[in-house]
């Protein structure tokens, strides 16, 4: 069949060979739809409800006879195949494809969707319940018009879902020859406008008590300074300098956070002696506390050159090292060799240890082993530095039944070194 022109008088057919027209009113060339590849609408004397395509979701008539599936959408891409719901309504308001996507989003059997009307086949309402066709009006609207942004809408039963609208047109102005409708589901947002609301619970939550502290002592200091003695005054003092710290800290690990969800992390690489490293974070937590014995260090030498950036390196070691320190117990023994792709650290603990069913969330966000403190931003921070450097991380359980993490850095130079 032709498809893609307007008929006029004197038009017709001779033994299957199309006859010129007669002079008279311009005709409208063939056209394919460049959005999504759906494809030319049917002639006038097509039929207006002709058999479904149950597989493709589109119309058996608009698809070319011999044709494999999705070769008559354009680019050769099956409508079914798509991750999004795709509707797609011709120049009547009729549906014309309804893929797998769109009947699971909406629970519609597509084969009583092709046909019908659109506003039958997504009565679609907005969240204060007014039918969102009747409102956008896309037939009878604006001929300037070239869609709808995306918006949240509801569907029968009271389920949300995203929803945009594109307006395929003859010209600019003409009328709407096609209309494609897309739709998403709203899990993916929810879960990020989640994590977003949890990240802000919990700065707001770790920013008060260490600014409630600097603002405390301050103010007792400024109204009462010859009130303390020069002891008294100095444990204050170190107690606003660790709560300052304290802060400083949450602060840069918002700041990685941002970075490695946007892919912005930078690494600065320099040779790096990453048995020095660990040797530096035990003397500095024996320094502060902890006994010299809890740290067992295992160095297998020789070591490849390692390059990489030394501040990220420390901020590995230093929420590792804390890591087993405050959630473990017993020895916690840190060891180096090398590896066939770089350089393999392992620091583990003897103390309980992960849960099997925790282990796939050891690495996200706000994951806490237990209730001694932290954010729990620190692990996920890790991951993200390990990957920046090439490198990967895995968490599991140490020979003294306790955590274990385990990194490799690969081996690699700086860019100027390798050009």
């Amino acid at each position: 069949m032709t498809v893609g022109t307007n008929s006029s008088p004197g038009a017709g057919t001779t033994a299957g060979t199309p006859v010129p027209a007669a002079p008279g009113p311009a005709q409208v060339p063939p056209q394919v739809d460049g959005l999504a590849g759906v494809p030319p609408q049917a002639p006038a004397g097509a039929r207006a409800g002709g058999p479904a395509d149950s597989v493709h979701g589109t119309r058996a008539d608009a698809v070319p006879p011999g044709s494999a599936p999705g070769e008559g959408l354009g680019f050769g891409i099956d409508p079914d195949s798509l991750p999004d719901g795709l509707v797609v309504a011709d120049h009547t308001g009729r549906v014309i494809c309804f893929n797998r996507a769109a009947a699971r989003m909406t629970a519609t059997d597509p084969a009583q969707a092709l046909g019908t009307r659109i506003d039958r086949a997504l009565p679609l309402e907005d969240l204060e319940g007014r039918r969102w066709w009747a409102m956008t009006d896309p037939y009878g609207g604006l001929a300037t018009r070239r869609g709808q942004p995306e918006r949240n809408l509801l569907l029968p039963g009271g389920r949300e879902v995203l929803v945009s609208a594109s307006y395929v047109r003859t010209h600019p102005t003409g009328p709407l020859r096609r209309l494609v409708v897309t739709l998403r589901g709203t899990e993916a947002r929810r879960r990020t406008e989640r994590s977003h609301a949890e990240l802000i619970a919990t700065v707001a939550h770790e920013l008060r008590s260490p600014l409630t502290s600097v603002k405390g002592f301050t103010a007792t200091l400024l109204a009462k300074w010859e009130r303390f003695t020069d002891d008294q005054k100095r444990l204050m003092l170190e107690t606003v300098d660790a709560d300052a710290n304290r802060v400083t800290r949450l602060i840069a690990e918002l700041l990685d956070i941002s970075r490695i969800d946007s892919g912005r992390l930078e690494v600065r690489r320099q040779p790096v002696d990453i048995a020095t490293a660990v040797g530096r974070h035990v003397q500095a937590l024996t320094a502060n506390g902890q006994a010299p014995e809890r740290f067992l260090v295992s160095v297998s030498r020789p070591l490849p050159d390692l390059w990489a950036d030394p501040d990220k390196i420390d901020q590995i070691l230093g929420n590792l090292l804390e890591n087993a320190v405050r959630h473990g117990e017993g020895t916690v023994t840190i060891g180096v060799s090398p590896h066939e792709k770089g350089t393999a650290v392992t620091v583990s603990d003897e103390g309980p240890g992960i849960p099997e069913e925790s282990m796939g969330r050891v690495f996200t966000r706000f994951w806490r082993g237990s209730k001694r403190g932290g954010t729990g931003l620190g692990l996920y921070i890790v991951k993200g530095i390990v990957e920046a450097h090439g490198g990967t991380i895995t968490v599991g359980r140490g020979p003294g039944g306790g955590a274990e993490f385990r990194f490799i850095l690969p081996v690699s130079a700086p860019a100027y070194l390798t050009q």
